[in-house]
This record gives structure tokens, sequence and C-alpha cells, in this order.
């Protein structure tokens, strides 16, 4: 219906829901900060509705598929979706990702057209706060140009690390239309999840040529290296995400050197009004206020933790402060002054020590013989600073917050009941949080399970906060109430970092209650400075440089299956029996001890045992094999060989190789002759467990070949030599390119 009377909103306080003028910042009742949720609409029946209309009662029509929840305090009706579409299901996987793809908030039924519905996403790219709230934040292309050369890098580092999931999820297209790609500040946000084509997903490639418009308008300083990564993207060079990301990494980790920073630190922990004793812990100890600065020689100097003790009287407060002295000593072991990059090293040692920290605690559980709910675990939610990245490692339902000077966002995910449905794509969170049971832990240290700790990383590109908290402060949603009024003034410069400590400690309190209260705030505030030298073209196929693995202590043991607990206060630990050992991995093990005998019998590699040559042209029976292929059969990706004929045979009297369409094909559609330079650009194992290359010329030696197919992996790696280092590489229409890109034109 068409809203004629003034904008309403109820207060976001369930024991309150007064109604209140939408432009009232505070309940003109209880006085607390109201909450407006804006959400897009997706669907073609937005369009049937106007500026101004309540659709069902409840959400408000502000602009071009942008609505208002004027109820935001009331329950959504768990009956209307009960059915998970396939369209739907990508949200809800992909919510691990939820920083950039929004999540679906609700959707609206049509009953004047069947099966039909409004789909309504929360998070998306619109401002939720302050004088541009309620707008759609700008499209990457429309901003590009007046960012920083980190910022740009970043940008795209944060687009590459989204192929990959959202690949698997069929809605990978998202990230090549323009007009879905958004940010806020340094933060790129999809407006949007966008269905792929059936049977046509889309490529490296597309990705490259979309990327390409951009160049033109890159800071000087990565011009150059941006045109090469997009050839390499369109070309082929870089095939596979990973080998993007890589570069990206180095890239920033460069244009990174000319940034400078300073971090400080406060923590503060609490008891509580309603608790008889502290089971929460944080590190560096409560009370604390310290600055930090980018050449601090000891990376713990910027560590902090925030730790949410379970199992009550019977020894939360000690599996808490076990699990901050276990973690201090491996992180206080790493040395990664001389890494420059942003490598996964430092991830590893993170993940390896909340295994450490899970351990002692369990080890402290058996040793004291507690069983049930007398075993003792915490959660864990930590940030360290290292170089021009801030790494977040998250356990249990103790979060983290990044506050920017246009909004907050949770950055971590629960590890509960209702979370986990939702990343099965089974339920919309809103609906699962109405089941029994779903706040219930479904990991946390010392319940001697198969811990799963998740360790994300963010750039620093901009000042910006990070809030780590216990649950004592983020029920109620007493962050996002509070945020703006608290928080965004350090980014201000209104207030110090000790002052909004202890401001969150009281809201907590005095909102909440229920429950100790820990918090840790870390105020970031960089200055960067635009490189003078140009990065390299040829970084962007830089092949990343092994680095050492710090050493934090011996691998951790494998864990036990996980059980989930009834949330209570405080949360309670399951008792998982010991199983024995299974009787599948002792014939395992026979078995390969068996083959490892014959293959010592007949003097042959296992591979051969394994998988035998199949000899598809006789010239690979008369071709000695070179010593690489007889000790490793398998070929690289992307690697350039050139067909060798046997010794003392003219390439006139050498059968040529047939090549096939398809590896389940029995026909040859093709072949090469020996002579040519081919590079491998794929493989694939075959219905009959073979495993096949395909490969493409890119070097002509034997007049009239022009040859890409599929080739067997073994009778390929028999006639075949390492190719000259001056050899050109192949392009993406099979025809020679030179090395030296600097005058290849690529596609407009």
């Amino acid at each position: 219906m068409q809203n004629d009377v003034a904008i309403t909103i109820q207060c976001s306080n369930p024991a309150c829901k007064a109604t209140n003028n939408d432009t009232d910042k505070y309940c003109q009742q209880c006085g607390m900060p109201i909450n407006k949720r804006y959400l897009w609409g997706i669907g073609a029946e937005v369009s049937t509705f106007k500026v101004g209309d309540i659709v069902q009662s409840r959400y408000l029509l502000l602009g071009d598929r942008i609505f208002l929840d004027t109820l935001p305090s009331t329950e959504l009706d768990p009956g209307r979706y009960s059915e998970i579409s396939d369209d739907i299901k990508p949200y809800l996987r992909l919510v691990p990702y939820r920083l950039q793809i929004p999540q679906v908030y609700a959707w609206l039924p049509l009953p004047q057209l069947e099966a039909t519905k409004i789909l309504l996403l929360e998070d998306a790219a619109i401002y939720s706060g302050g004088e541009m709230a309620g707008q759609l934040m700008p499209q990457l292309s429309t901003v590009w140009k007046d960012a920083t050369s980190l910022r740009q890098l970043h940008w795209l580092w944060q687009i590459a690390g989204l192929w990959q999931p959202l690949s698997s999820e069929g809605v990978a297209s998202s990230l090549i239309e323009p007009q879905l790609i958004r940010v806020e500040q340094s933060i790129i946000h999809l407006l949007q999840l966008q269905l792929d084509t059936a049977g046509k997903p889309p490529t490296l490639s597309q990705l490259g040529e979309a990327w390409h418009e951009l160049v033109p308008e890159a800071k000087p300083a990565i011009g150059e290296y941006l045109e090469r990564v997009c050839y390499g993207l369109i070309t082929g060079e870089i095939s596979h995400p990973d080998d993007l990301i890589a570069s990206l990494e180095k890239a920033i980790a460069e244009c990174g050197k000319s940034l400078s920073y300073n971090i400080t630190i406060s923590t503060l922990t609490d008891k509580g009004p309603s608790r008889q004793r502290n089971e929460d812990a944080c590190f560096p100890a409560s009370g604390t206020n310290k600055t930090t600065e980018k050449s601090a020689p000891i990376i713990s100097s910027s560590l902090t933790i925030v730790c949410d003790g379970i199992g009550g009287h019977e020894g939360g407060n000690l599996a808490s402060n076990l699990a901050i002295e276990a973690i201090f000593e491996q992180v206080e072991q790493l040395n990664l002054a001389a890494t420059s990059n942003l490598s996964n090293p430092l991830i590893s040692a993170l993940e390896q020590a909340a295994h450490i920290a899970n351990n002692r605690i369990s080890d402290r559980n058996d040793s004291e013989y507690r069983t049930g709910r007398q075993r003792m675990g915490t959660t864990l939610v930590m940030a360290l600073a290292h170089q021009q990245q801030m790494y977040i490692t998250h356990v249990g339902d103790s979060r983290a917050y990044l506050i920017t000077r246009t909004g907050c966002h949770q950055v971590t995910l629960d590890d509960d009941v209702a979370a986990r449905e939702v990343r099965l794509g089974y339920s919309l969170y809103s609906t699962a949080l109405l089941a029994p049971a779903s706040g219930s832990l479904i990991q946390a240290l010392g319940m001697n399970l198969a811990l799963h700790p998740t360790v994300n990383r963010f750039i620093l590109d901009e000042d910006c906060v990070f809030l780590l908290c216990s649950d004592g402060l983020s029920d109620y949603d007493r962050i996002e109430q509070h945020w703006d009024t608290e928080i965004l003034p350090i980014l201000e410069g209104k207030t110090s970092v000790a002052s909004a400590t202890t401001r969150l400690i009281e809201i907590a309190n005095t909102h909440n209650g229920h429950d100790n209260v820990t918090v840790g705030v870390i105020h970031y505030q960089g200055n960067f400075l635009e490189p003078s030298a140009h990065l390299s073209p040829s970084l962007a196929l830089l092949a990343v440089s092994p680095v050492e693995e710090p050493i934090v202590d011996e691998p951790p043991e494998i864990p036990e299956p996980v059980v989930e607990l009834p949330a209570v206060m405080p949360t309670d630990i399951a008792t998982v029996p010991k199983k024995s050992p299974p009787t599948t991995a002792i014939i395992l093990g026979l078995i390969l001890l068996l083959a490892g005998g014959l293959a010592y019998l007949f003097k042959d590699p296992l591979y051969k045992l394994l998988k035998p040559e199949v000899s598809l042209n006789p010239v690979t029976t008369s071709t000695p094999k070179t010593s690489a292929t007889e000790t490793s059969p398998e070929i690289a990706i992307k690697s350039v060989f050139q067909i060798k004929p046997p010794t003392g045979v003219t390439v006139s009297q050498i059968n040529r190789l047939p090549l096939r369409q398809n590896p389940e094909t029995t026909t040859s559609t093709t072949a090469i002759s020996p002579g040519n330079i081919v590079q491998v650009a794929d493989r694939k194992t075959s219905s009959d467990r073979q495993t096949w290359l395909f490969v493409k010329v890119c070097a002509n030696n034997i007049k009239g070949d022009d040859a890409s197919g599929w080739i067997p992996e073994i009778e390929f790696a028999a006639v075949i030599e390492k190719a000259p280092s001056n050899t050109c590489f192949i392009s993406s229409n099979t025809q020679p390119s030179p090395t030296n890109t600097s005058d290849v034109e690529l596609p407009k």
C-alpha cells in the first residue's frame, strides 16, 4: 500500500518495541540506539512497487530496490522460509565470506504471482550509518582512479580470493559484472550474486579482460605490472587463482614497503554483575594500554587474545589462561623479520598454535580425570599484525569486528549449530537461531576434538579498529548498536582507545550483565606514500619463493570427532570416548608393504606396477627415457617440452604422436611430429584411470603442424626433452608469442 504518513520504525530492543520516527537515532522510550536494517531487493517484481510502499506491512521501499525493515526487533516467520531454493543456497554456503558477500535476510512470497518471490539481502553494498545511510556504495570502476596503488592491489586481491569459492557455487560471473562490484573504502562488496550460465562458467581469461579495463587509470607504480597480470590471465599463463593471489601478494608486499604505521592496543576484562568469578582471560594483561610500530622487532608485540572459559566452577578460568600461555609461547618463538611477503607460513603457525593450546587443555583434562561436564575448555579469538596485514584466528563464539569510518563488520563466524546450518545451506540464519540449542558450540579449545581453527588475513590500507570480545559484550547486537558512538570516535580522534575500552565494558555490564566480559581494542593508524619506483612486470609471473616454515612445536595429534552440546550458562563440554585403531588402516598398511616388496623383487619403480605404460606409438618402445622421466613420470602444468626423435632416426622416418580431442574417445583427430615444441596446458584422468595431458604447439619446427589435443602422460614422458630456455610461450590462439611482451597489445 502507499505510505501517506510519516515513516516510523520500531525500537530494536525486544523488551521495548516502542515506535519512533525514522530520523530518531535513539528510542524515545528506552534510550537504546535504533538498529536500522537496509535491505537490497532482488526480483523483477520489485518494480511493481513504488517508493514509499510498505510491503507485507513491514518493509518500506526507500528507493530503487532498497528497503528498510521497520520492525527490526520482530522475529521473521520461519514457516515462510522452510524451503531453500537453489538460487538462495549459494548465499548461505558462502557465509564465511560475508564481509564481501551479502546474506539472505528474508524472501517475500507474492500470493498474486505464484512461484515468484522478492529476495531481501542484508549486509549488501548499502551504507548502514552516517550521512550516506541507505545509499548504494559506488562501483569499483567509479572510484578506481582515485585510490592509492596499495588499495588498487588490495581490491584485486579480494576479488582473486573470491574466485575459487564463488566458482564452486556457480556464481563466479558475479566477479566480472561491473555493476555488482561495489566498494566501501578498502572493502570489496558484491551487491548480489549472479548465477553462471549453465555449462559455460566464466574463466580467468574473462577476468583478465575485465581487469584490463582498469589498467589505463591504475597508479603509475603498478601500471606495467597490472598490464602483465592481465596478459597472463588472458593468455593462460596465470591459469589458477592461487597463482594470481600469490602474484598479487608479492606486489602488495613490494608496494607496502612505502607504508608506515603504529598500533595501539587496549585490553580489559570484568567478571560482570551476575557472576562470582571471571572465567575470561586476555592478552596483554587486563588494563594494558600500549602502542607498537611497524618496525617492532618482536612479532608478539602486536598479539592480542581474548578467551572465554567453558566449564563453570570446574575450570573455565584455568582453560582460558592455559590457552593464552600456550599461544603466547608459540608466537614468541616466531622469527619472521626476514619475511616481507604475504606468505602462508604464518597462517600455518597460528593454526598450529591453536592446536597446541587445544592439546594442552585436553591433556590437563585427562591428567585430572575430568569427564563429561567437568571437562574444561575455552573459546579463542586473537589478532596478530605483521607487515601490512592483520591475522585473525578464531575458535568458538568469541568474535572479532572490523570498524572503519563507514561501517562495522563482524569478521568471524561463530562455531555454533546455527552458523553450521547456514554454512551447509539448510537454513537462513534468522530461522536457525529459533531452533533449540542453536547456540551450542560445535568446537572449542580443550574439547579433545578434530579442531578446525579459522585464520583470516586483512590487508591494512586505511585507519581502522579491530575489536575482539567475548559474548558478554556481543550478545543482543550490542556492538552493532553502539559502534558509531563508542568506537568511531577513536578514528575521529575524539576519544582514546583506553577510554573506549572502558565504555564497552560498562555497556556490557549495563545492557547485558549475564556473563563475564572481555574486550581487546586494536587501533591501526597507517601512512602510505606512493612508491617512486615502478613494480617490475616480471613480478606478475614470479613464483612464490620458498619460505622456511616457522618452528613452533611438535605437530599436534589428530583430535577426535566433535560432539555438540546444548547451550547453557556456562557452556559445557562433552566426553568423547577414545576409539580403538580402525582395522582399515592396518589392512591398508599391509597392502602398501606388499606392493613395496613386489617393487623390490621386480627391480622396477612402484608406479609401473600400479600403472603400466600404454604404448600407442611404436616410436616410444625404441626411445630411451631420460633420467628425469625415469624417476618422476608426472609432468607439471605449463611445462614446455620438445618432442624427441630416437637417436639416429631422422624426422621424416618417425611416426607422429596421435592426439585425441577427448581422453574418453578412441580416434585420433590430429598428431604432432617430433621436433615440435609444446606446452602442457591441462591434466585429466580418464575413466580407465589413465592420466592424459593436453598439449599445445607453441613453436613450429615441422612444416604443417598446428596441433593441440590429449596424449597419455607416460607415453609423452617417454619421448620428450626439456625445451630451450628461450622458447616462445603459447598464446590463447595456440600461435607462438614472443617472450618479451612489451610490444604485444592486449585485447581492448
